[in-house]
């Protein structure tokens, strides 16, 4: 450490860095943020993306894997601007992420300079949960503190800082030791309520969400499930497994559409959303949000989710300590077992292979404890059926329906646990936004397998055509995708590929790509 009278900003920065356990540096720098790179200190790695929409990416994957706040380095205006679809993606997954981002020299900021911000810390809003640009150069540590601590309070999410580039080197004082407790415990007599309906009602239903996930509450759902025998739903578009999916109580995953919910929630009397919107949509609808006679129950950690339920109760607090208490208060009622979810068909081989074919066979050759990173919007509800999770923590996609998060997300979880085989499922529309990612899993040699589903088409807006009264042979404009060469594009960026046409190689070609210590990728031609 430098002695008090040639303490920098940078210093301050590096030591705060230090004290909450971050070690990388997410970036594609600029010029505006070499200072914080001079010297660069030799406990610390620059993890480096070739766009900053994969840098985002990477830091979003590595954040939700550790449970830790990632910290990224952006290049002023152009940076945050070509980061901005990821960082939406990163404030609807709810991760914790300190994002700065260079601006020019104070002194010349009157002048409009090149380069320049105009307005920093106003550019990444809505989609951060706090933003500022630090009044003094002294300021900008205790800015980063502050940061750190909204971004890791419940509901988390990313914030943001811009630091101009004459700061770094500006003299401060050390920062003193700071502890925030991130975690609120509901209150008992809102817990009472939640309690009391569910051991009055007599065929309750949970929705699941993320949260659950990203609260390490996984044991406390299964065990209250249990305890009331109710049916498990996923809420619309979630983006974490939050329930086995080969549990008996295990129902299926709700519809983004308001009337198909009422539809599969049919016959419950008591409809409980742990983790998770009440409900959320993509398409409008009409009619009730709710069968009839069915009371609404919603343990949240997100003030926004809590007040926007269409009824009901909304209880406040930590989806972990939440359910714990509700485990102290409710009893085994000896409830009939739901009847089972019905079996799903079998997928055959055909001579143009099927999604659900290729997604049967890699559930086949996969290990549960593989993590699944997945960004293919047109085969989400096939994976649904047939690629089951049953271990937490084990898969990821996109919560803001944004393209571009999947492949470096996909990085960023592996550089998380290296010893972990994780799996990029990616279309190959999806692809394209972020294909720089598989030169960044090349360089840092991370154990991950890029499945890339090759439909030549952006295939979910074709299907989502026929809800605006497309004819069901009728072209939608901009969606056909020939000739992208995916194994040749791999290979220019140091990534072993392969195509796959014939079903009948496809499960051995799976073995050995996930067999494999080291980034590759799988080309596989669906129907």
């Amino acid at each position: 450490m430098s002695s008090t009278a040639s303490f920098t900003v940078r210093d301050a920065v590096f030591d705060f860095l230090r004290q909450v356990g971050i070690d990388k540096i997410f970036g594609n720098p600029g010029s505006t943020e070499l200072p914080l790179l001079r010297d660069f200190p030799s406990d610390f790695r620059y993890v480096l993306g070739l766009h900053e929409a994969v840098v985002i990416g990477m830091a979003d994957g590595y954040a939700q894997a550790t449970g830790k706040a990632s910290f990224v380095n952006l290049h002023s205006a152009a940076g945050v601007g070509n980061a901005m679809g990821n960082l939406f993606t990163a404030f609807k997954n709810r991760t914790p992420m300190i994002v700065t981002a260079g601006q020019q020299a104070r002194s010349i900021l009157p002048f409009d300079p090149y380069l320049g911000s105009r307005d920093a810390a106003e550019l990444p809003k809505p989609y951060v949960k706090w933003s500022i640009e630090p009044a003094r150069a002294e300021d900008v540590p205790l800015a980063l503190v502050r940061a750190y601590h909204v971004a890791m309070q419940e509901p988390r999410g990313p914030v943001f800082v811009s630091i101009p580039v004459d700061d770094w080197d500006r003299s401060t004082t050390p920062l003193q030791p700071l502890q925030v407790l991130t975690q609120v415990r509901p209150a008992p007599d809102s817990i009472e309520p939640l309690a009391a309906a569910l051991a009055q009602c007599r065929r309750p239903a949970f929705v699941v969400g993320a949260a659950i996930d990203q609260a390490n509450a996984w044991d406390e759902i299964v065990a209250l499930a249990e305890r009331h025998r109710a049916r498990v739903f996923v809420a619309p578009m979630s983006a974490r497994c939050s329930f086995p999916e080969n549990h008996a109580l295990f129902a299926g995953f709700l519809p983004p559409m308001r009337e198909r919910i009422v539809q599969a929630l049919g016959g419950h009397d008591l409809v409980f959303v742990v983790g998770a919107p009440a409900f959320t949509y993509h398409v409008e609808g009409s009619g009730p949000h709710l069968p009839p006679d069915a009371t609404l129950c919603q343990l949240v950690d997100d003030i926004s989710v809590a007040a926007s339920a269409p009824a009901g109760i909304s209880v406040l607090g930590n989806i972990k300590l939440g359910l714990a208490d509700l485990l102290a208060r409710t009893d085994d009622l000896q409830r009939p077992t739901p009847a089972p979810r019905a079996p799903v068909p079998h997928a055959e081989p055909s001579p143009l292979m099927t999604a659900a074919f290729v997604l049967q066979t890699l559930s086949e050759v996969r290990d549960a404890s593989h993590i699944v990173v997945e960004e293919s919007p047109s085969s989400r509800r096939t994976m649904q059926h047939y690629l089951p999770f049953t271990q937490p923590h084990t898969f990821f996609t996109m919560a803001s329906g944004g393209l571009g998060y999947g492949m470096p997300a996909a990085v960023g979880v592996a550089l998380a646990d290296p010893a972990r085989k994780v799996i990029g499922l990616i279309g190959d529309g999806s692809s394209m936004y972020s294909i720089q990612s598989l030169w960044s899993a090349s360089q840092l040699g991370l154990p991950v397998t890029f499945i890339i589903l090759n439909n030549r088409r952006y295939e979910a807006l074709c299907d989502f055509a026929l809800h605006f009264g497309f004819g069901k042979d009728e072209a939608v404009q901009g969606t056909q995708l020939p000739d992208i060469d995916f194994v040749a594009l791999a290979g220019s960026m140091g990534c072993p590929a392969t195509r796959v046409e014939d079903a009948a190689t496809l499960a051995d070609t799976l073995r050995r790509a996930l067999a494999e210590n080291r980034p590759n990728l799988v080309e596989i031609v669906v129907a």
